[in-house]
């Protein structure tokens, strides 16, 4: 499924946990930079992570990312 399909089945919901689920069951996820953030760093970090948060390192990254898929949403 596409985002646009995605997106169009989502938009039929009455409400925001239907649309949100819908987005879910079309392999869509929602991230913002602290989400984002928060994934690098269970990822990439782990267990074995000097630090217990995201650092400026994993924001850094998860801005880039970020910046990443929204140019390719805009092609």
């Amino acid at each position: 499924m596409t985002m646009r399909e995605a997106l169009d089945k989502a938009m039929g919901h009455d409400s925001t946990d239907e649309a949100m689920a819908a987005l879910h069951d079309g392999g869509i996820a929602m991230a913002n930079e602290d989400t984002m953030s928060q994934a690098i760093h269970d990822v990439y970090c782990g267990i074995m992570a000097d630090h217990h948060h995201p650092n400026q390192k994993d924001r850094d990254q998860a801005r880039q990312l970020i910046a990443a898929l929204e140019r390719q949403q805009a092609v």
